[in-house]
């Protein structure tokens, strides 16, 4: 063969590629009136309205993070990424927020067109009110029995996260999950989750029935990204064993699984625990007041971290995927790649070659 014909054969395969890919997660994209389906992960601090529009801007799909941000606040976030992007993005609401239905009202009155129900089970009131005020629904279910039944409830897509992902983590791996329920659930379209940095690896979730997937560790780190520069220096320092889950010391204060970076703040924690318990079975606490002390203990922990610097003392969220975070990047590159990298495997298989080096 002809080094003409060869290069020729390889234009082919890409552009065979690229419509094979877009064919994959076509489904997720219609859904999020994206040009590529890959979501940002909605990350407390760090998925505002710099992130987010940057995100949207690059052909992704930015989801603000809500968190504990009141009505008017949000209003004023939802605003301010407008003015950023003409393009779609969403809003992550926790169902467990005491203002929740509010919080609804606004980002139908502000004409947002996707709200993911996260941190919680939501109910079918607040779905029913989401869909009639004209959005689409998003949850995340950690099971199968539960997925469908989000889905009989209303929900218009589901978020699968492993306990690879950073933050707030259930307990089963994505590989896991995907297996029991990509093969099941095909009445809404499903995006994978957790420990995802490779355009190659969300391929293969692609090819099990995916629709899309959602990314946080590598945007945290990236270019748009208002997280402290200690903050991206200590993913850049990171090996995906350094991101670990919270640990619980006595199965009678139970503790929620948080993903991070290890530092003397997990360390302390420890010790926080250790003490808190002590004080307890002594009776210099009630067992109310033990707990609350060890919930409180990471109060403003990941603040100090995001915004002030404080990767020592700070809760530094981080999925494992924080290993393969290399440096400092804008948004557009890093999707780029993403997609680079998925199209490149589809090519290679379509030439014949077995394996990349």
């Amino acid at each position: 063969m002809s080094g003409t014909s060869i290069i020729e054969s390889s234009d082919t395969a890409q552009a065979q590629a690229r419509r094979t890919l877009q064919a994959l997660w076509q489904r997720g994209c219609d859904f999020l009136g994206s040009e590529v389906a890959i979501l940002g992960g909605a990350m407390s601090w760090v998925s505002e309205r710099h992130l987010v529009s940057a995100i949207s801007n690059a052909g992704g799909f930015g989801v603000i993070a809500c968190g504990a941000m009141e009505p008017a606040r949000l209003a004023e976030e939802i605003a301010a990424t407008k003015a950023l992007t003409t393009r779609p993005f969403g809003v992550n609401l926790i169902t467990m927020h005491p203002r929740l239905e509010a919080l609804v009202d606004t980002c139908l009155e502000q004409g947002v067109g996707h709200i993911v129900l996260a941190g919680g089970v939501p109910g079918a009131a607040t779905i029913r009110k989401v869909r009639d005020g004209g959005a689409r629904v998003v949850a995340f279910t950690p099971a199968l029995a539960l997925g469908k039944r989000l889905v009989k409830l209303g929900i218009e897509a589901l978020v699968i996260e492993g306990s690879e992902a950073g933050g707030h983590v259930g307990p089963v791996s994505l590989n896991v999950l995907a297996q029991e329920i990509l093969p099941h659930i095909r009445d809404v379209p499903v995006f994978v989750a957790g420990g995802l940095a490779r355009g190659d690896t969300v391929l293969g979730y692609l090819e099990q029935g995916a629709s899309g997937a959602q990314l946080g560790t590598l945007f945290a780190a990236s270019t748009e990204s208002i997280a402290h520069e200690n903050f991206k220096t200590a993913f850049l320092r990171a090996n995906a064993r350094d991101a670990v889950t919270s640990v619980q010391l006595d199965e009678r204060f139970p503790v929620i699984p948080v993903r991070g970076l290890t530092n003397g703040g997990t360390r302390r924690f420890m010790a926080h625990q250790a003490e808190t318990v002590r004080r307890f079975q002594t009776g210099e606490l009630s067992r109310e007041d033990a707990q609350l002390a060890i919930e409180h203990f990471w109060a403003g922990a990941l603040r100090r971290a995001v915004i002030e610097g404080d990767v020592e003392e700070g809760s530094v969220m981080a999925g494992q995927s924080v290993g393969m975070v290399k440096a400092v990047r804008p948004v557009r590159e890093i999707i780029d790649e993403l997609v680079a990298q998925a199209v490149a495997a589809l090519a290679r298989r379509g030439q014949g070659v077995g394996r990349s080096v």
